[in-house]
């Protein structure tokens, strides 16, 4: 029996595994899973383990809390469950999931980690991981992405990653590269840690690094509640603004595409290809903070960013057969080179930044995607400013030149926010990753802001990968995709994930380079996921089956 799509739209009426409570500029998220409540059937979600329906909520409460609770500084994740904080990712859920399941569900498990750290970076949203009991795997995982972690100090209370010993796998959806890369926690610490299952308790715990305070039973409340405040004192979100309520997005899902107002994607199922549209804004577009904030949801990039995130996270998850995502536009120029104006004047507003904040994650989400990305500029496109990110995302652009009718050639056209406003995971702009920083080049990128390049004007600039005319557009754009569908899927997820991240290395293009290569292939060994591998036979009191040669 086929499964329901997946959707990744849900809301706090709807919750299942968390609930929020408000305290001024502190925000509570405590984790109660419920063990019948998985979003696939033939496992039970004991001792607060996850699986991807309870990630779901996760992001969408951290979003609400970005939008509607403007006076929220600090978010505390914290667990109803006496003596246990979280056990991590299911294990029988993994045991029993396709490869692809289990691939999607750790990238989008650490992209919401990653959005932790993000809002932690660039909105002054701070999170404290309050550890009551046993933290394991993606447990320790989720503690780790905050800015704190405080453990209880109760004898018995320990941080674990211990897929090594029990599982046969690794912790690669984020939890070695945080011990190393933002714990700094000393490699042969981090050896036993990630080889011992029983973890590490009180002040080994601290003094190796692996959590930032311990507290005793009784002062454990009243500390979390110290270092949550004191969090809160450095950010600046506002105490008195008003937030934005993130009604529900208005979308058909077909068997054809989705249909959103600002996005559209048609299948082409036969030639396994998807064509996602955007269209630019439309209209009269709020320009002074308080029209802005009376659009509130409507408002064209906050709008357009949702159905965006929505669209591609459907995509990934329910159409594994679209391995080919064909990118395009449409609208008036003039009006999104006047929204992105109003994005940067008003920058510094807490509605734009967080606004800011949701274009930029959803862009990333694009970046990290295993899908093969091709633009296409041709007659009515609008790759402006921030839409014209999503041609500098994609793995070849082209562009439709029209030499017997110059003035209905389309045109792209750079603003300031291709220039370091939506960073992907590297910190880079996509224009500097395109040109690898050099500065010839991104100083003549620099003096054609605002400028309406046509195709000859964007291929001397080294925008766009190839500039077909009319008679030829057709017939090269279809050679182009038919020749990249016929390829090894698995072969173009690592070619085209290691193009995109070239130079810059940070902590989130680790974590990404490690779970498209490490994990992928650890999670299709015999020895994880065989008929008497770990995975597999977890929880049946039978011993894993190695086989020991060293690969």
């Amino acid at each position: 029996m086929s499964q329901p799509p997946v959707d990744y739209f849900t809301s706090p009426d709807q919750y299942k595994h968390w609930t929020m409570q408000f305290d001024g500029p502190v925000a509570t998220l405590t984790m109660n899973v419920n063990e019948d409540g998985g979003i696939r059937e033939g496992y039970k979600l004991k001792l607060n383990s996850y699986d991807l329906g309870v990630d779901i909520e996760l992001h969408d409460a951290v979003q609400r809390i970005r939008f509607e609770h403007p006076e929220v500084r600090t978010v505390v994740l914290a667990s109803a469950r006496d003596r246990i904080f979280c056990s991590g990712a299911n294990i029988f859920m993994l045991g029993k999931s396709s490869h692809a399941w289990k691939v999607n569900f750790c990238k989008f498990t650490n992209e919401t980690r990653n959005g932790l750290e993000d809002s932690s970076r660039h909105s002054g949203l701070k999170f404290i991981a309050a550890v009551n009991g046993a933290c394991a795997g993606g447990g320790y995982e989720l503690a780790a992405a905050c800015d704190e972690i405080i453990l209880v100090d109760d004898r018995s209370s320990s941080v674990s990653l211990p897929e090594v010993p029990l599982l046969g796998v690794l912790p690669g959806t984020g939890g070695l590269t945080r011990l190393t890369d933002k714990r700094r926690v000393r490699h042969d610490h981090a050896d036993i840690f990630c080889t011992t299952s029983e973890g590490v308790r009180g002040q080994r715990a601290k003094d190796w690094r692996l959590v930032d305070h311990i507290a005793k039973p009784a002062q454990f409340a009243q500390t979390v509640r110290e270092r949550a405040l004191a969090l809160a004192a450095g950010s600046d979100r506002p105490a008195d603004a008003r937030g934005v309520k993130l009604t529900p997005l208005e979308r058909t899902i077909a068997e054809d595409g989705l249909h959103y107002q600002h996005v559209s994607v048609a299948f082409d199922r036969k030639a396994r290809t998807a064509t996602l549209t955007v269209k630019a804004p439309s209209g009269t577009q709020p320009q002074d903070i308080a029209a802005i904030e009376a659009a509130g949801a409507n408002w064209w990039p906050l709008q357009m960013g949702r159905e965006l995130d929505d669209a591609i996270l459907h995509m990934r998850t329910n159409e594994l057969d679209i391995g080919t995502w064909l990118l395009k536009t449409s609208g008036d120029a003039q009006a999104m080179l006047a929204m992105d104006a109003t994005l940067v004047a008003n920058k510094n507003h807490w509605l734009v930044r967080e606004t800011t904040g949701l274009l930029r994650r959803a862009l990333a989400r694009l970046d990290v995607s295993s899908r093969s990305l091709f633009a296409l500029i041709d007659e009515g496109s609008c790759f402006a400013g921030t839409l014209l990110e999503l041609a500098l995302a994609a793995d070849r652009s082209y562009m439709l030149a029209l030499p017997d009718t110059p003035d209905a050639a389309p045109r792209i056209t750079l603003t300031d926010m291709n220039f370091g406003a939506l960073p992907m995971v590297t910190g880079q702009s996509r224009l500097a990753r395109r040109f690898y920083e050099e500065e010839p080049a991104m100083a003549a990128a620099r003096d054609a802001k605002g400028q309406p390049l046509d195709h000859a004007a964007a291929m001397a600039l080294g925008l766009v990968t190839a500039d077909p005319d009319d008679i030829d557009w057709a017939d090269e754009i279809r050679i182009a995709v038919e020749e990249r569908v016929s390829m090894s899927p698995d072969a173009l997820t690592g070619l085209e994930a290691n193009l995109r991240f070239n130079g810059r290395e940070t902590m989130e293009t680790r974590i990404f380079g490690r779970l498209t290569a490490w994990q992928n292939w650890i999670f299709i060994r015999p020895n994880a996921v065989g008929e008497r591998g770990a995975l597999k036979v977890y929880g049946s009191g039978n011993k894993a089956q190695f086989d020991m040669d060293r690969l």
